[in-house]
């Protein structure tokens, strides 16, 4: 895989497309997170500074049905770049091609540079067109964005420093299961929390109410007596209108877990303090449903960690990072852009987009 270092002489006056993901959360026009257009600006930067102009590919929405209106207006806000110098193509998944990964289509839209640069990482776990064909009609390099993930993410890999923790949480038990299965053999211990804790709890004979839980138990019980599994020891739960912390042989009928408890909390903290690395995935709660305050607390007590390797899956739970540490993050905190695609990378150690600049 080449980096765009390797061309920076070669730059002056070459249309360069640049693979993004500005899929952000939108709601009635107002971006909630623009973390992953911020990540993307160190390459961008580069490209233009060294006398390229650039072409912005992204995806924004399903189905290409949305207008990249806000996610541009916004992109030219925090960046300051000249539009001379940038322009973005269309919703790349408003075309048929993109999705159906057709090569007809990624040669014509090859047509439009001189060189490719993927600087999406949190897509290029999908067989797409702009992200595993493109690369094979123009020179293609990896983006300053996609070298950083690969190479910190490849730490929970390939370097390994013990104790290690692994927090796991989050609701999708189905993409979950093999990064436990393989973090099993490789941590020292593993926290499971959010929506993941409830289907434990429930097959370990714990009564969860109207929490959320996966309806197949994936073979939990298989792995539910491994001694490196650690479960919450008590829960935030909504009971009619009110909120209450329980111990989780407490939880009635009724009501509905939506985070973990104090006491589970402290013990999570012990552990961190006590790990050498720690990687972490999906929120401890229904942090849309007021369960958020677990995960602010864990983030703020990792963010004041020192001497240790600390990663931070992307997705969901990026919008809890606390405002106050965002922008802030220490250089031994490194924090994913992906969802999906990190939880590939960390099961199969590449993904397709990386493959395609080989």
């Amino acid at each position: 895989m080449r980096s765009i270092k390797q061309i920076k002489k070669d730059l002056k006056g070459r249309k360069v497309l640049v693979r993004v993901d500005f899929n952000v959360p939108i709601n009635n026009g107002v971006i909630l997170d623009d973390f992953r257009i911020r990540k993307s600006l160190t390459t961008i930067k580069f490209l233009i500074d060294s006398g390229a102009s650039v072409i912005l590919i992204t995806h924004l929405g399903k189905d290409g049905s949305e207008s990249l209106e806000p996610i541009i207006k916004r992109f030219f806000k925090i960046s300051k770049f000249p539009k001379t110098k940038i322009s973005f193509f269309d919703n790349i998944r408003k075309f048929d091609g993109e999705i159906k990964n057709d090569l007809v289509f990624a040669k014509e839209l090859s047509k439009l540079g001189d060189i490719y640069v993927n600087d999406a990482f949190s897509v290029s776990h999908r067989v797409h067109s702009s992200i595993v064909s493109l690369p094979k009609y123009l020179p293609s390099y990896a983006g300053f964005q996609l070298e950083e993930e690969i190479k910190n993410l490849s730490k929970v890999i390939k370097n390994v420093k013990h104790p290690f923790l692994y927090i796991a949480g989050g609701a999708k038990f189905s993409t979950k299961l093999p990064l436990l299965k393989k973090y099993l053999k490789l941590a020292d211990n593993i926290f499971i929390g959010g929506a993941l804790s409830n289907s434990f709890l429930k097959v370990k004979g714990y009564e969860v109410g109207k929490s959320l839980v996966d309806k197949d138990n994936h073979d939990i019980k298989k792995i539910i007596n491994n001694k490196k599994i650690i479960l919450p020891i008590d829960v935030f739960v909504k009971s009619s209108n009110k909120f209450l912390i329980k111990k989780i042989d407490q939880i009635g009928k009724e009501e509905d877990i939506i985070d973990i408890g104090k006491n589970t909390i402290d013990d999570l903290a012990k552990i961190i303090k006590s790990s050498k690395m720690i990687l972490w995935n999906g929120p401890l709660g229904e942090y849309e449903s007021g369960g958020e305050k677990a995960t602010k607390k864990i983030m703020n007590i990792l963010f004041d960690q020192k001497n240790k390797e600390i990663i931070i899956g992307g997705g969901d739970l990026v919008s809890c990072i606390p405002k106050s540490i965002v922008g802030k993050l220490k250089s031994n905190m490194f924090v994913s852009t992906g969802g999906g695609a990190t939880l590939d990378f960390l099961v199969n150690g590449t993904l397709p987009g990386i493959k395609a600049l080989g």
